[in-house]
């Protein structure tokens, strides 16, 4: 299996490549800027993008999701966000942007499959109405994509239009903790970390 970071924006967005081998589909997920370094990992793996998926509807997430030629898929929540540049926040912090892409909408336990890729949604609201984290069901288990709802020491911001501490926490406390706590995270921004990491520091104040 393919599994490719690629530090994006400046905001420096996690942009994940997944495949099951070189040559072969991929998916991409939170293509927020910079296509060309997404472009240069794909080229390099010889990977054709099929999919294109937000873990939430932010600007910085989906500034790029255009740029493939691929399907775009994004919780039903926040799809209000992806065609609204006021909503995604773009028309405030940036040029304003919306997806002219096909969107196709996502439900929560959701099974996605590409190739060998099996990817659950997990709808986690908190940071959005809409925001999902993605749980790797094959090839291999053990790894999540939590956006930005988890990061390495830190909770995702609720102050934002649609966002809310108490449904973050409750996300957060019941959806991702209740996972094993060698599931390894890969938040939207900064460096991966553990279920078990952030269980033991997380909430502890």
């Amino acid at each position: 299996m393919i599994l490719e970071t690629v530090g994006v924006g400046p905001m420096q967005v996690n942009c994940y490549i997944l495949s099951c081998a070189e040559g072969k589909p991929a998916i991409i997920i939170d293509p927020g800027d910079e296509v060309n370094k997404i472009r240069a990992v794909l080229e390099k793996h010889k990977l054709k993008p099929e999919m294109v998926i937000n873990t939430h509807g932010h600007y910085d997430h989906i500034g790029c999701d255009d740029e493939f030629g691929a399907d775009i898929y994004v919780h039903k929540q926040d799809l209000p966000m992806l065609i609204d540049a006021g909503k995604n926040l773009s028309a405030s912090y940036s040029s304003a942007y919306k997806v002219s892409s096909e969107i196709k909408i996502l439900e929560d336990k959701q099974i996605i499959k590409l190739d060998c890729l099996e990817l659950e949604v997990m709808h986690l609201p908190g940071h959005t109405l809409g925001g999902i984290g993605l749980l790797m069901k094959k090839p291999q288990t053990g790894i999540v994509f939590t956006g930005d709802t988890l990061f390495c020491r830190g909770i995702g911001r609720y102050d934002l239009p649609g966002g809310s501490r108490q449904s973050l926490e409750k996300s957060i406390k019941e959806r991702l903790f209740a996972l094993p706590v060698d599931t390894k995270v890969y938040p939207g921004h900064g460096a991966p970390t553990t279920i078990g990491k952030e269980k033991r520091v997380i909430f502890k104040d």
